[in-house]
């Protein structure tokens, strides 16, 4: 199996912080799901689902807004042989600091988003 991500890696982290991102940014998301979460009967899909709805609130906090969420069908560029993802979706933040503020607040449910995935790519985005 080839190397998984889940977390951010501290040097990954400080090289976020201090890129010149100013005003709004979207984080793209690529998503694979466990079969089942340990220790429960659910599956990763529907634990992402429960970690989307706690964290909603966070998301009015700090204005952030879903921008696309979907299920990737086909690769038209790319292998034919297998679909690595199972969820791709974009979150438009107002701002790098209010994204900062939002992860570090207390209660942020980020082991549940850990939980429930095998693989991810978290890939920071301006229009600029």
């Amino acid at each position: 199996m080839s190397e998984t991500f889940i977390e951010t890696t501290p040097k990954q982290f400080k090289e976020f912080t201090s890129l010149p991102v100013e005003g709004p940014f979207q984080m793209f998301n690529l998503l694979k799901f466990k079969d089942r979460v340990e220790k429960t009967k659910i599956s990763g899909a529907q634990a992402y689902a429960e970690y989307m709805h706690a964290v909603q609130p966070f998301f009015q906090t700090s204005k952030a807004k879903i921008i696309y969420h979907g299920k990737p069908m086909f690769n038209i560029i790319g292998p034919k042989e297998k679909r690595e993802w199972d969820k791709i979706l974009i979150v438009e933040y107002a701002s790098k600091e209010d994204f900062l503020k939002m992860i570090a607040a207390e209660g942020y449910p980020s082991e549940m988003r850990n939980r429930a995935l095998i693989d991810s790519r978290l890939i920071v985005c301006t229009g600029k």
